[in-house]
């Protein structure tokens, strides 16, 4: 995350000081001497009283916007008085139901190509999620014999899954390491992975802009690297867009998957993949469907798939919902993203700084983070398990049962992402695999019986409508439960 120059040394030369939780308005007090930059962000304190009223007035704590951003009632509101007024049909007609339908996908798919400055160059996919955006590119891209695939060990399992469609079709795969301490890429490693494979043809290279387990943001440099050593570049942006601007003039992956119910809230069931102009024909879709093809037989094996977006978009599309993605990205824009984005680096630098320096009365740390401790190239992403006085750890799964009774909502377990987990227990290859030898194992609590380590961590995630208040809710929550 960037910050202005002379904010950011005011903050380096501050040396960390443990915030009074005896109440919130002494806590609020020392926040708005201490972070100054929170003043630039009261627009969106001013939001949420108005369209998140609702947390205020259940007296919730909503951190998980890594799992699912919320939605603001306005947002409600006009795609419900949408369909109140319109009479909407199938769109794979001509009538004028359908064609008002077409006219109002057209319109949400042109406003979030603008929105990613991606008109000129990419196809837009709604899929259902953003694991079936992944999916299409799993069992259309031209895996053979002599591809790889090479992903780093951050990557949520959608995109893990990806190797099934490789080793299927008799591509190699590989993973390339994290450094151990800030979960980042070993990027050493990495450049020599990327340089070597030179012998591959249709070679794929997939990471994610911003991990969805530690809130690292991996360099989007990556992709033009790549690219210069003749990989095409699958980026996963879930975790990334919701707080952060993604110019695709800028960086030109050959595909990039998102969830847009992670950006604004709402609908759920509709993930997006841009997939760049050039880059379209290269991938084979092994069937066809409704919706997808200009012209098809039944009497003959002939069929001719679309030349466009639609030649992914099988069977109807989600023509209720997509409308409300336009005005999910209006609102979004109504807000500004660098005003999202400034307000998360805060609050993050605020989670970060409040957290190390909570102790217990012998002088031992209340948690242990994983992953970077500042909030250099990182987003508002934080995992972090608690520790007992002596150091043991406690069960996550404690931890979420007494969050629940507060009515804070965080996140607990491995987050889709083995591949962080695995690396901040310190398992290796060999005990993994001697566990899975065995057909009976078959879930987490198989497998930490089996290798006699706990697993997993407590991951909190903030968003646009996160304040002050949730933030002492949760610090407070963390003293009270490590006494």
């Amino acid at each position: 995350m960037e910050w202005s120059g002379q904010r950011s040394l005011h903050f380096l030369l501050l040396l960390v000081m443990k915030a009074p939780l005896d109440s919130l308005s002494t806590f609020n007090q020392f926040i708005e001497n201490r972070y100054p930059g929170l003043e630039d962000t009261k627009e969106l304190d001013t939001l949420r009283a108005s369209d998140y009223c609702r947390l205020d007035e259940q007296k919730h704590t909503y951190l998980d916007f890594t799992g699912g951003n919320l939605y603001g009632t306005s947002q409600i509101e006009q795609h419900h008085q949408l369909l109140k007024e319109s009479i909407l049909g199938n769109p794979h007609s001509l009538n004028p139901s359908s064609l008002r339908s077409s006219e109002l996908v057209d319109q949400a798919r042109k406003h979030l190509l603008e929105f990613f400055n991606a008109t000129d160059d990419y196809f837009l996919i709604f899929t259902p999620n953003a694991s079936g955006a992944l999916k299409i590119i799993g069992e259309s891209y031209p895996f053979h014999r002599k591809s790889h695939f090479l992903l780093p060990f951050d990557n949520h399992n959608s995109v893990n899954g990806i190797r099934e469609y490789a080793k299927h079709n008799g591509a190699s795969y590989s993973y390339s390491p994290l450094n151990y301490e800030d979960l980042r890429f070993n990027e050493e490693q990495l450049l020599q992975n990327l340089q070597g494979h030179q012998d591959k043809t249709n070679k794929l290279f997939a990471y994610p802009a911003q991990s969805n387990v530690s809130g690292v943001q991996h360099s989007l440099k990556w992709v033009k690297i790549a690219q210069d050593y003749g990989w095409d570049v699958l980026l996963d942006a879930s975790a990334f867009v919701p707080t952060n601007q993604l110019d695709l003039s800028n960086v030109k992956p050959e595909f990039v998957s998102m969830s847009f119910y992670k950006m604004f809230g709402y609908p759920t069931g509709m993930g997006g993949l841009l997939i760049r102009k050039d880059a379209f024909k290269k991938l084979t879709k092994p069937w066809f469907a409704g919706g997808t093809v200009t012209l098809a037989s039944a009497m003959t094996d002939r069929f001719y798939l679309a030349e466009d977006h639609s030649k992914f978009e099988d069977g109807t599309i989600n023509y209720l919902d997509i409308p409300a993605l336009e005005i999910g990205i209006r609102h979004l824009e109504n807000v500004g993203m660098d005003t999202i984005h400034r307000r998360v680096s805060i609050l993050t630098k605020i989670l970060l700084e409040q957290l190390q320096a909570m102790k217990h009365p012998n002088g031992q740390p209340m948690i242990k983070l994983f992953g970077p401790t500042n909030t250099e190239a990182r987003g508002g992403t934080i995992i972090f398990n608690f520790l007992t006085s002596e150091g043991e750890t406690f069960p996550y799964l404690n931890v979420e049962k007494e969050a629940n009774k507060r009515n804070i909502s965080l996140r607990t377990g491995c987050f889709c992402n083995p591949g962080i987990d695995e690396i901040n227990n310190h398992l290796e290859t060999g005990e993994l695999e001697n566990f899975f030898q065995s057909s009976e194992n078959t879930n987490l609590h198989d497998i930490t019986q089996h290798l006699d380590t706990m697993r997993g961590a407590v991951r909190i995630s903030v968003g646009l409508i996160t304040n002050i208040k949730d933030i002492y809710n949760l610090l407070t929550f963390v003293k009270d439960f490590s006494h």
